[in-house]
């Protein structure tokens, strides 16, 4: 044996109760669980861990995750390896960079620099790849937690159709399928939507359903971000649940909330919803953060038609008066289907970064906030930031409820994601502090979820999602991907004002049986590699 951790607090994943336990690893397995009741010897090693008054689980699964170029540019990642999160699921909301070509790397690049950096200029990786295999093969150079990946939907459509809002030809349909099943031949999980960006969101139900049914048929699951978390929600909701029935696809449903005024207190209607699709025979899981702000770039409030086109056709459209008078017009009083079709408010809008220094007096401040301070509409003022800053502004918006976040975290089907950008000045604190943000406030302090239901929506739930043999549970055989947390001071400490703080009470994450963190510090072990989809 390479490894005993002795006398452990063992949680396993399947939310029963937990025991006290020596694990034993040897190569980069889980080889013995020897419980502290039974009879016989103890496991011994070369190595012993004294892990009496740690609670011992497996790895964090982040289920929805924005570290697609953080990973390959920042060895480190402490934001992710410190939570305990050993795997990541990246190529969310429709949106990534694979497959594409020249040309759409270059658009997706300015589409998404607000969520993961990487903007045309930015040399700090290397984009060596066009296809997911290729970028699977990239992440298995060493990374410093396991990444699975979602064939990005939008990224698809841009390929095959560019950035048209209009139907797809035969043929455009016939070559999404393709790109569709070569991604997840190549090992992608699933396939993601985000049915509020552009150009994903062009696509109608018809042809959604058409990918679905390739997702289906090589055993992968569907993860949208659907057309609205606020005005017409529980549709939005229904037309995914609908999508499920009609493809015989799974489905996870991304950063599943209710937000916006007209939201408040509606979970429970959300909840039954979700009920009566699982009792019909849906396959269908869901994820969340455990806080109630959301983040986007600012660009995505903008009506789905100001994006036909592409990201220079956008600032074109913002330069023009005219346009851009109604463009605001669409935001302030209809209600933009970016916005998810309810009139912004620009209280609610906080500026969390900027691919602009120069326009970092932004950071931190409301729209209104700053707008009142120049003396100017909240409209325009956010206009000159989205076409200096060439549409690189992240925002917070503070639409959400704690009453609907504490509902939707109960229910049996749900698993943890932080939705984390680790871009911008003030970017959100779930990035840094989901994971011990969950045992620490909502199991131990709330006593929303038990210490053990919590680790299991954590581990085993999306492990099961991933369609995952060896991973999310602490049993003989497993792969050592593990945490070891004190139950008593885990924590987040990651706020609003300081976002990029790190948790407490979680002093060693193992991939593989290698310690990523060891005594509360990253090590300099790159134990992750790309986790494909088999079968």
């Amino acid at each position: 044996m390479e490894l005993v951790i002795r006398g452990a607090r063992v949680i396993d994943g399947t939310g029963g109760p937990s025991c006290r336990a020596d694990v034993a690893l040897d190569g980069g397995r889980i080889a013995a669980i020897r419980p502290e009741a039974a009879s016989g010897p103890r496991p011994s090693a070369a190595r012993v861990l004294d892990a009496h008054g740690l609670a011992l689980s497996p790895g964090f699964i982040d289920m929805h995750a924005h570290s697609d170029l953080a990973l390959l540019r920042d060895p480190d990642h402490s934001a992710k390896a410190a939570q305990g999160v050993t795997l990541e699921v990246l190529g969310q909301d429709g949106l990534s960079y694979a497959p594409v070509d020249d040309r759409t790397l270059a658009e997706v690049r300015s589409a998404i620099a607000g969520w993961n950096g990487g903007a045309p200029g930015d040399d700090s990786v290397s984009f060596d790849w066009r296809t997911v295999g290729e970028y699977l093969d990239r992440l298995d150079r060493g990374i410093a937690v396991n990444a699975a990946y979602l064939v990005p939907q939008g990224s698809v459509r841009m390929l095959a159709v560019g950035w048209d809002d209009r139907p797809a030809t035969d043929a455009e349909l016939t070559r999404m399928r393709q790109l569709v099943a070569e991604g997840l031949q190549q090992g992608a999980a699933g396939m993601s939507s985000g049915l509020t960006y552009p150009p994903g969101m062009y696509a109608d139900q018809a042809e959604l359903a058409e990918l679905c049914r390739v997702v289906a048929r090589h055993g992968g699951y569907y993860c949208p971000h659907h057309r609205s978390y606020g005005a017409g929600a529980l549709q939005a909701y229904e037309e995914m649940a609908a999508l499920a029935r009609d493809t015989g696809c799974a489905l996870h449903l991304a950063h599943a909330t209710m937000n916006f005024g007209v939201n408040k207190g509606r979970a429970p209607e959300l909840l039954s919803l979700l009920d009566d699709a699982l009792a019909a025979g849906a396959d269908i899981t869901l994820d969340t953060y455990p806080y109630t702000p959301g983040c986007t770039t600012l660009a995505a409030l903008l009506p789905g038609w100001a994006h036909e086109g592409g990201p220079e056709a956008v600032l074109a459209r913002l330069k023009d008066e005219a346009t851009a008078a109604r463009i605001g017009r669409h935001l302030q009083e209809l209600g933009s289907d970016g916005c998810h079709g309810v009139p912004v408010d620009w209280d609610t809008v906080e500026i969390s970064g900027v691919g602009d220094p120069a326009l970092s007096s932004w950071v931190g401040r409301t729209v209104a906030e700053t707008a009142a301070r120049r003396g100017e509409d909240p409209w325009e003022a956010a206009r000159g930031l989205l076409i200096e800053d060439r549409l690189g502004a992240t925002v917070l918006q503070h639409v959400g409820h704690e009453e609907n976040v504490r509902a939707i975290m109960r229910h049996r089907v749900h698993t943890g994601g932080s939705d984390g950008i680790l871009q911008g000045g003030k970017p959100h604190p779930r990035a840094y502090g989901t994971f011990p943000r969950y045992l620490g406030r909502y199991a131990r302090e709330l006593g929303i979820l038990s210490l053990e239901e919590a680790v299991a929506h954590l581990t085993s739930r999306p492990a099961a999602r991933l369609r995952l043999p060896d991973r999310g549970l602490v049993r003989e055989g497993y792969r050592a991907d593990l945490v070891l947390f004190d139950p008593d001071t885990v924590a987040d400490r990651a706020t609003f004002d300081e976002p990029r703080v790190l948790p407490a009470g979680i002093p060693h994450v193992l991939i593989d049986g290698r310690f990523v963190i060891r005594d509360g510090r990253r090590t300099d072990v790159l134990a992750g590699r790309s986790v494909r989809r088999t079968s």
